[in-house]
């Protein structure tokens, strides 16, 4: 038998040549090619595992042949929502299970929704952002309104300012849609101890009059509502007139809606004198309007009071941002999201629609719905679509917040990468850094891991081509650490050749360079052949990354089980080459049969160290490993040289190695188990096969 160094350092050397010789084989080329020609077909799970030859195509891709038979195990698996940490296939110790769920869209998430949970939680960032900004604003008012008022030497100069005007009129109450400037100026330039003055003239002379209107109409619908009881009453009395005292009880109706109304008038009218009359007051104008010489335009006591109006105005907005406030309009939102079918019923459903105005600046009372919805409809990647004429970034953001094709049906959310995608790589890139950084500075490491990883989860959504991606190191850098790559030895043409790759053609530069990783990034993104971001078609229940990634992990598995024919060693020594870049921890090591025989081999360790304490045997890993090595394909491929040569010298008098025992499928006698034994076996399993 050729020895297992030999193989391996054989295999190690030309593994792109090596797939592509498994690829050729007839019976994987024949497998390969009904399941590129059938996955499209798949509508549901039912129709895959009706379907034996791409079942167990995939099964194979992911390791799991030997749980084939346990359909409605693997059914539960496919249906998982990996979103929900309580999930299914996420509460699996195995991670093949979880790793099976995630090549298909069968758990949910890529269906087409007005909202994507990820857009979802952005448009209640926007929302938290703008309740915080519109405080923010109304102490910036007050800020300036103080540091100006002492420089005003005139109404005019107040009235010009409006900055000014809007803080005075919105301090007392003035509705300038309503008031003339003309009104305004006079009434800041009287003076309410002249009974002469503007103010007292047009107003305050009228207050006694409206008093006693207001008086008058409060008595006429305490009688008006007093004879409608009373009529009423005698409707069911022997003898009564019903016909006359119905008359009488409209005619008492009428008199009461009148004086009502004339309530509501005349309140207002007392209202707008005394808030006018306050106005006058607030303010030490002359009656040109001018400032006698060395008088400020307020006392500091009536400075005060305009203060403590102003702030009394803007309870609205002190309340929308308090926190038991937002918790409530957020659960709104919430529950109004997913019911949201179509434009239509977004703009039906106020709970949804005057929050996603609001998030992003809008006052729904200002704005018409035509227009939000014209904003809706339009194609953000066309620069000519309706939204782009508006020139106010405020729509551009609510068009991308929302998933609506031109005629207000739902569709595919348009992003630069997936939910699942941008979690995964924000998860695989703090722990990447977690993977670097030594005991003493972990925690450190941490919070800063985490800050940029949502610091990409929230500008990925601004990605709207490669080229905007390349131009942005920084994100470019994150995405290389989180495939472990080393940012300083990939230069920016190189990645613009890879994105440029057609991904489908076996030939292209992405998939004929010896690192898979770089493909793999570029399959991870939505960029059609033109570099900018599209909504990609899928195949089947598979989008691009989950097709092409199905289909490199078969021919993988078919060549580390060929080689596991002849020489288990070899097998094994593939197998680790392909995890080490997902090994986080020694514990990752001892959790999985196959990676601890590796790791005992190569370091002529006993393996009654199994039987020890799990902690203990960890330490032994950390002393012999330096777990950051494992992202190094060169330490890797030394660690595995090592491996090599050891496995042929423990087994050299062998004929048959019990290594194959990791390799076996467990299927055999078990076709009568009961899912809770599938499930309990998926707890335990820990064997890459």
């Amino acid at each position: 038998m050729v020895s297992t160094y030999f193989s391996y350092s054989y295999l190690a050397r030309n593994l792109t040549q090596s797939l592509t010789r498994v690829a050729q084989q007839s019976d994987v080329s024949r497998e390969a090619a009904y399941y590129k020609a059938n996955i499209g077909k798949v509508h549901s799970v039912d129709d895959l595992m009706n379907d034996y030859r791409l079942y167990h195509y995939v099964t194979k891709a992911y390791g799991l042949e030997d749980m084939a038979y346990a359909k409605a195990f693997m059914k539960k698996v496919l249906q998982s929502d990996l979103t929900d940490p309580k999930s299914f296939a996420n509460t699996l110790i195995d991670k093949r299970y979880r790793e099976f769920a995630a090549a298909f869209s069968f758990g949910g998430g890529d269906t087409k929704v007005a909202q994507s949970s990820n857009q979802t939680d952005d448009m209640i960032g926007l929302y938290t952002a703008a309740m915080k900004s519109n405080v923010d604003a109304v102490a910036a008012d007050t800020k300036y309104y103080n540091a100006t008022i002492g420089n005003v030497t005139s109404v005019d100069q107040l009235l010009n300012d409006d900055r000014l005007r809007n803080y005075v009129a919105s301090a007392f109450g003035i509705d300038q849609s309503k008031w003339p400037r003309d009104t305004i100026r006079q009434v800041l330039s009287s003076d309410p101890s002249d009974p002469n003055s503007y103010v007292n003239v047009t107003f305050a002379s009228k207050l006694d009059g409206l008093n006693a209107q207001l008086a008058q109409a409060k008595s006429d619908a305490t009688d008006a509502s007093s004879k409608i009881a009373d009529y009423t009453s005698q409707l069911s009395q022997p003898g009564a007139d019903v016909d006359q005292l119905n008359v009488q009880i409209l005619v008492e109706r009428y008199r009461l809606q009148s004086a009502v109304s004339s309530m509501a008038t005349t309140n207002d009218a007392i209202v707008a004198t005394n808030r006018f009359m306050n106005f006058a007051t607030a303010y030490e104008f002359s009656a040109d309007g001018s400032l006698p010489s060395g008088t400020p335009a307020q006392t500091a006591a009536n400075l005060a009071i305009t203060n403590q109006s102003f702030d009394d105005s803007k309870s609205a907005v002190y309340a929308a941002a308090s926190p038991l406030q937002e918790a409530l309009v957020i659960g709104q939102f919430r529950n109004a999201i997913p019911k949201v079918t179509s434009l239509q019923a977004l703009v039906s459903a106020p709970s949804a629609y005057n929050f996603a105005l609001a998030a992003v600046g809008l006052d729904p009372t200002q704005v018409s719905q035509s227009t939000v919805k014209a904003v809706l409809e339009s194609d953000l990647n066309d620069p000519k679509s309706y939204v782009y004429t508006l020139k106010d970034d405020r729509y551009v953001k609510l068009a991308r917040a929302f998933n609506f094709d031109g005629k207000g049906n739902l569709t595919m959310p348009l992003a630069a990468q997936d939910p699942a995608e941008i979690l995964d790589t924000a998860k695989n890139y703090v722990i990447a850094k977690l993977k670097a950084a030594s005991k003493q500075d972990q925690a450190k490491v941490k919070a800063q891991a985490q800050k940029d990883a949502t610091d990409y989860q929230q500008s990925i959504g601004d990605i709207t081509s490669v080229s905007d991606l390349l131009a942005n190191r920084k994100m470019v850098d994150f995405i290389l650490v989180a495939k472990g790559l080393d940012p300083a030895k990939v230069s920016t043409a190189y990645l613009k050749k890879i994105f440029a790759s057609d991904l489908n053609d076996p030939k292209s530069f992405a998939n004929t360079e010896s690192d898979p990783r770089f493909a793999e990034i570029a399959a991870s993104f939505n960029f059609d052949s033109e570099g900018n971001v599209a909504r990609l078609p899928m195949m089947g229940p598979q989008k691009r990354d989950q097709f092409l990634a199905t289909q490199k992990d078969y021919l993988q598995q078919s060549l580390e089980q060929q080689q596991g024919d002849t020489n288990p060693g070899v097998r094994l020594a593939l197998y680790f080459q392909r995890m080490a870049g997902h090994i986080t921890s020694a514990f990752d090591i001892l959790a999985d049969k196959a990676l601890s025989e590796v790791f005992r081999t190569t370091f002529d360790l006993p393996d009654q160290m199994a039987s020890m304490q799990i902690d203990q045997q960890a330490k032994i890993v950390e002393k012999y490993l330096n777990i950051k090595d494992l992202s190094d394909p060169t330490k890797v491929a030394k660690l595995l040289s090592r491996f090599s040569a050891m496995y042929d010298a423990k087994n050299a008098s062998q004929t048959y190695s019990p290594v194959l025992d990791l390799f076996q499928g467990s299927s055999s006698g078990t076709s009568s188990f009961s899912e809770s034994t599938y499930l309990a076996m998926a707890k335990v399993k820990t064997s890459p096969w």
